[in-house]
């Protein structure tokens, strides 16, 4: 059993070939360093954010009016 499991060790391997770890390591890094810039990245995205755009009339009435009337109660409505 013991045996068994010193065959399929990797730990163990790695601990005992020290120059292959590091030259498997260096390998690793220098292809990660080499695809690292052809990864595809935009430097702003495409995104579109959901708008919506709402008109109201009230001939006649001042801005003051507007916004007490009008405006407040739309964002009180929108916001809930």
């Amino acid at each position: 059993m013991a045996d068994e499991q010193s065959r399929f060790n990797v730990s163990a391997w790695f601990i005992a070939h020290p120059i292959a770890t590091t030259l498997l390591t260096l390998a690793l890094v220098l292809l990660g360093l080499f695809a690292f810039p052809k990864l595809p990245v935009a430097p702003l995205p495409q995104a579109e954010f959901p708008t919506i755009q709402i008109t109201a009339r009230l001939p006649g009435a001042s801005p003051d009016t507007m916004a007490a009337a009008v405006a407040t109660p739309l964002e009180v409505e929108l916001s809930g």
